[in-house]
Parts: structure tokens; sequence; C-alpha cells
């Protein structure tokens, strides 16, 4: 079975997406570390589509 290999998502270098890498999608536990990192600081934020707009239309409308 040929192994397929990823860039890691925090630094780019080649990673095995495979079982036999416990650190998947990412080449090692450091990047692995560093990204739960960026998730619990809440530095990945999901965009608003516009924050002026409202998401419900006036009742008078």
């Amino acid at each position: 079975m040929n192994k397929r290999i990823v860039s890691c998502p925090q630094c780019g270098e080649p990673a095995a997406y495979s079982p036999d890498n416990p650190f998947r999608p990412f080449c090692s536990q450091r990047c692995r570390l560093i990204d739960l990192g960026q998730w619990a600081d809440e530095s990945y934020r999901i965009p608003l589509a516009d924050p002026t707009q409202p998401d419900i239309p006036p009742l008078d409308a």
C-alpha cells in the first residue's frame, strides 16, 4: 500500500498521512500541539459574513 504524503498544516513539511503516523495530518507532536494551542487561545476564528447586517429581518418589513 502506498503512503500518502501531505504537507503539514502547521509548518508545510511533508508528513505521511497513514496509521503509521500518530500525529497525522501533522508531521510531529510539536506541530500538533502548536495547532491545538492556536485553537485554545482562539487564534482561529470563523469570520462573519457582514457584522453590520442583522441575521433577522425587522418585524415591520
